[in-house]
This record gives structure tokens, C-alpha cells and sequence, in this order.
């Protein structure tokens, strides 16, 4: 690999990086609920921001990167990031939280939907599969480290200019601000696929006719509803079961992170030696183990191990189904990636419906909702290829 080539994937992987900011908001809205005492419900509702704007800006990105190119594309998604950030940092109500929430949001569903084609336009041939492979790893060292950074700066004895825990907020703007400046001098040949047709929302909308992308519409919801109301609920678990405090209790994201990027790692090989069917039936049974964990457990170890289940078989949920859509119309392949990038706002919906049900009952209500996402995905498996 040339120099050129090599700076040009450091800087795309960067970007990766900062594309896992937005998981910071499952431990961030459980500080700021601790700090405005504020209900399950209402501290819910800023996680269900973020991936509120996956609904409305997917398909759009498409049409602007035609516009304007991927890596600019990339470049303004990292710029409203870390403006996300910057308000975060300086934000001490609930509404400027909302509104740096929502900036996070809208800077990463345009990073998700615009930095896997740009990377295509760095690696060509057989390497492109590993490379992504690889980014999704380096994402998720993001999110594994942002709980320990905020428990880092709530408990540390030095210095922290008074942000306490959101000292998380100007350690990410600085790497955030590292991938820009670096991202912006490296020249990327994108070639002629910019220039493509954009995916129009009408296209995306009529292909939900169809049977088989329907219901990977379907999955990509629970899958990313699963995810974002683990993040979340799985201190509130450790607290209410253990009667840990909240710094204590924050390292149940950072192991539900670290098992995540194990199973991302591990699945790429596994799948070359397990039929894909098998895979994600396994990968099902050990949600659906880890839900009766999450439910009844009442033990550190139990706790523990079920947190650790849903991350490794929710971390190679999305890319299964989202083959599998794209494998049932491949003539169609941008309006399926545009409406699979739509299912992320299933991320908005279950942080909602999860909080309602925790106030009515306790987390066993916020762990019954994610349940009734992983019997969908168990109802999907009969739908991957053998």
C-alpha cells in the first residue's frame, strides 16, 4: 500500500472513531437523568433523539453526496458532531441537552450513511469487506471507552475544569476535531459513483412491498432498539438489582461494548465456517438467553454473563440482514441500503416505549420490550440464506 493510500485509510478510520461517539449517549443520558432527576421516560427521550434523525436525513444524505461527494459529505457530518459536542459541553439544562443530542444525531446518521461509500473509494477488490469489518471494530472502541471516561471524570481527583463527567465530551471533541483536519487534506478519488443517481424517498418507500425487504426493515429496527436499550438500561439493571450507584454501575455499557466488539471481530471468521442460518440462530439464542438474564438475574455473575450474551449475538445482527436485503434486490441495491439505514431510527422508538414501561414496572418492563424485539429476530431466521 502507497503512502498516500495508507494516510487515506488512517484518516477514513478516524472517522470511524467518531462515528461511535453516539453511543456516549446511553451513559450520558443516565448522568443527566441523575443530575436533573428527571423520570426513566423523559431521561429516555435523548437517546430516542439521536436515532430520531436516521428517520429523515438516510435517504437525503444520498441525494447530497451526489451533490457534493462523500468525503465532503463525511467532512459536514464530523463538523455537526463535534458542534454536538461543543453544546453538550457547555449545556447544563435538559433542553440543551436535547439539542446537543439531536446534533449527535443528525451528525452520525449522516456519517453512517456517507462514510461506508467513501471507503470503497479508498479500498478496491477483495479487501473492502475486512476493511469495513475493521471500521466497525474501530467504532466500537469508541463506545467501549466512553463509560470509563465518564466515570473517569465523575470520580477522578485531578483536574477537570468542573465538567466532572462530562470531561467525556472535549476528550471525543479533540479526537473528532483530529479526523476532520485530517480527513480535509488527504485527497480521496471517488471516481464516477458519486455522480449516480440519488435514492428518492418515494423509491425506498415502494420497495417495502416487497416481502423480504419489509421484514429486513423490520429487523434493522429491533436490532438497533436492542442495542440502544441495552446501553442504556444496563446500568439502571446493576442499580436497581445490586443497589450500585451510578459510577459503579456505568461499567455494565463498557463490558456490553467490549463483548459487541468481540463478536464483530470473531463473526467475520465464524461465518466462514458456520452456515449463515446457524449463525444468526445462534446469535438469537443468546439474546433470548441474555432477556431471562436481564429479567429475573439477581447476581453480579448472572447480570454479568446476560449483558455479555446480548452483546456478542446483537453484534452481528445488522450486517446479516442487511445482506439479506440486499441480496432479494440486487437491482435496487441504493434505494435497500437507504432503507436500511432508515431502520436505525428504531433506536428512537424503543428508548420511548422502554422508559414508559420501566416507570409503570421497573427494568423488567424495559427488559420485556426488548424482548419482544429479539422473538421478531427469532421469527426473521427462517428468512437468512442457508
Amino acid at each position: 500500500m502507497s503512502s498516500a493510500s495508507r494516510i487515506s485509510l488512517i484518516s477514513v478510520m478516524l472517522a470511524f472513531f467518531t462515528m461511535g461517539f453516539v453511543d456516549l449517549v446511553g451513559i450520558a443520558s443516565n448522568y443527566v437523568k441523575a443530575d436533573l432527576q428527571l423520570s426513566d421516560a423523559v431521561a429516555n427521550m435523548m437517546p430516542s433523539l439521536v436515532f430520531f434523525w436516521f428517520l429523515v436525513f438516510a435517504v437525503p444524505t444520498g441525494m447530497l453526496m451526489n451533490r457534493i461527494g462523500r468525503r465532503r459529505t463525511v467532512l459536514l457530518s464530523i463538523g455537526v458532531t463535534l458542534l454536538s459536542l461543543l453544546v453538550a459541553m457547555v449545556g447544563q439544562s435538559f433542553a440543551l441537552m436535547l439539542c446537543a443530542f439531536s446534533l449527535l444525531g443528525i451528525g452520525n446518521a449522516l456519517m453512517q450513511t456517507s462514510l461506508n461509500p467513501l471507503v470503497a473509494s479508498v479500498v478496491k477488490g477483495g479487501n473492502l469487506a475486512s476493511t469495513l469489518t475493521f471500521g466497525q471494530f474501530v467504532k466500537a472502541i469508541a463506545s467501549f471507552l466512553a463509560p470509563y471516561i465518564a466515570v473517569w471524570g465523575a470520580t477522578s481527583q485531578l483536574p477537570t475544569f468542573g465538567l466532572g463527567w462530562k470531561v467525556l465530551f472535549p476528550v471525543y471533541a479533540i479526537v473528532g476535531l483530529v479526523a476532520l483536519l485530517l480527513l480535509a487534506s488527504t485527497p480521496i478519488n471517488e471516481g464516477t459513483e458519486s455522480g449516480q443517481r440519488a435514492t428518492g424517498f418515494l423509491d425506498c418507500v415502494r420497495l417495502l412491498r416487497r416481502p423480504v425487504v419489509a421484514l429486513s426493515f423490520a429487523g434493522i429496527v429491533c436490532h438497533v432498539g436492542i442495542d440502544v436499550g441495552t446501553n442504556a438500561t444496563a446500568p439502571k439493571l446493576l442499580m436497581e438489582r445490586l443497589g450500585m450507584g451510578l459510577d459503579d454501575a456505568a461499567f455494565a455499557a463498557s463490558l456490553y461494548f467490549a463483548f459487541r466488539t468481540i463478536g464483530s471481530l470473531t463473526g467475520a471468521l465464524l461465518l466462514r465456517v458456520v452456515k449463515g442460518r446457524t449463525f444468526f440462530a445462534l446469535s438469537v439464542a443468546m439474546m433470548l438467553s441474555a432477556m431471562a438474564g436481564m429479567a429475573w438475574g439477581s447476581t453480579p455473575a448472572v447480570l454479568y454473563a446476560a449483558i455479555a450474551l446480548v452483546g456478542y449475538g446483537n453484534s452481528n445482527i445488522f450486517p446479516m440482514i442487511f445482506a439479506e436485503a440486499l441480496r432479494s434486490d440486487a437491482d435496487h441495491g441504493n434505494e435497500v441500503s437507504g432503507l436500511m439505514v432508515m431502520g436505525l431510527a428504531g433506536g428512537a422508538l424503543f428508548p420511548l416505549v422502554m422508559g414508559v414501561a420501566s416507570d409503570a414496572v421497573g427494568q423488567i418492563g424495559a427488559v420485556g420490550v426488548m424482548a419482544i424485539g429479539v422473538a421478531y429476530l427469532f421469527s426473521y431466521i427462517g428468512r437468512i440464506s442457508r
